[in-house]
């Protein structure tokens, strides 16, 4: 099967960004709700082990947290070649977005 494989710097440490990532897939599927589906995570420690379905392909893989990046490894089956780089870069901007991002304690109406 072909993998997909990449790595995604923060600066946040190890604990923040596993936090910010938990629930990763469901954001996924939150913005890209006709595109996804079958959703399964399951994390121990700052590692995920994932599955989920897009365009009718099963994807599954790993992500490792680690203390400067996250590493990202999935596979996906051979007939979804011509899609890998839109499923990559989709991962890819919603992990960064994730990962960059201020998040907010308060309100957005709160002062601060």
């Amino acid at each position: 099967m072909p993998s997909l494989k990449m790595t995604i710097p923060h600066d946040l440490g190890q604990e923040e960004a596993a936090a910010r990532l938990k629930g990763f897939l469901e954001k996924v599927k939150q913005r890209y709700q006709n595109q996804v589906s079958d959703l399964e995570e399951k994390w121990a420690d700052n590692n995920l082990d994932f599955a989920f379905k897009t365009y009718g392909f099963h994807i599954k893989g790993r992500m490792a947290v680690e203390p400067a990046d996250v590493k990202f490894e999935g596979q996906i089956p051979f007939a979804a070649m011509m899609f890998k780089g839109k499923i990559e870069q989709t991962i890819r901007d919603e992990m960064n977005r994730l990962l960059t991002s201020p998040m907010r304690s308060r309100g957005p109406d709160a002062p601060g």
